[in-house]
């Protein structure tokens, strides 16, 4: 994990096509914009081959499902598979509606992905592990979450990205743990849908080192968020959420590196 990643991702612009979650589009797009990439969203199944050819990444969102976005996400998956183009997939809420896990199953049966970020949750419903989860929480269980994510990596053969307090990033052997963050992001509905597509941003301009890149975007994120609420005197939300796009934008790997905390 190198924080100067940042700094080749600013001078790339990468094209990031995201299916996305129509609660946090915005959001989405405009992190993606603040940071330095180039975000394009798509709702057309037709145009799927197109949009993989000009993009760096693609990032596939379950968060508003429907049988047509799941047409796309297969056509788009399939499109980036053929073109070495990363998938990111984020199976929003998987661990709590059965048709949902099942959609997923499905399309990681047709489409491989090359990162899978979610929450506690999300991720042990993914790898079969025993948790409870209710709604986009990552819900309450017991066991070892670093084990938890490498399961899951294991089985489908990619990155995986546990977000929470500790975001925990591995390829189902090395592990990466980023210790920064804040308890705004609970706050903030959209935050893991903003990880998910920095995390495609930087694999689109590192491809060659996915954990390398996830492990970035979760550091990026984790303490720009945590300057952020540095400089709030009380328990912000809104502003929190306006602040962080403004930080994106000004972040530097220098601010990063002196309150990074990752092993």
């Amino acid at each position: 994990m190198t924080l100067d990643l940042l700094t080749t991702l600013r001078q790339q612009n990468p094209i990031v096509l995201t299916l996305a979650n129509d609660v946090t589009v915005q959001d989405v797009a405009n992190g993606l914009n603040a940071l330095g990439a180039s975000p394009i969203m798509s709702a057309e199944v037709d145009e799927a081959e197109a949009m993989v050819t000009i993009a760096g990444a693609v990032c596939l969102n379950l968060g508003t499902l429907t049988k047509l976005q799941l047409a796309q996400m297969r056509a788009v998956g399939a499109a980036a598979n053929r073109q070495h183009k990363p998938v990111i997939l984020d199976p929003v809420a998987v661990g709590a509606v059965p048709y949902r896990l099942q959609a997923a199953q499905t399309l990681l049966r047709t489409v491989h992905a090359d990162v899978i970020r979610g929450n506690a949750g999300e991720i042990a419903a993914l790898a079969a592990w025993n948790w409870q989860a209710k709604g986009i929480d990552a819900g309450t269980g017991s066991g070892d979450l670093v084990a938890m994510a490498q399961a899951c990596a294991q089985k489908y053969h990619c990155v995986v990205v546990l977000s929470g307090a500790t975001d925990i990033v591995t390829d189902g052997q090395q592990v990466v743990r980023v210790h920064n963050g804040t308890e705004l992001f609970q706050l903030h509905v959209g935050s893991g849908d903003l990880l998910s597509s920095l995390v495609a941003a930087f694999a689109a301009v590192q491809p060659q080192n996915l954990l390398a890149a996830a492990a970035t975007a979760a550091t990026v994120l984790a303490g720009t968020g945590e300057l952020v609420a540095a400089q709030l005197t009380a328990s912000r939300p809104g502003t929190f959420a306006m602040l962080l796009i403004d930080k994106l934008h000004l972040v530097t790997p220098a601010e990063l590196s002196k309150i990074a905390v990752v092993d």
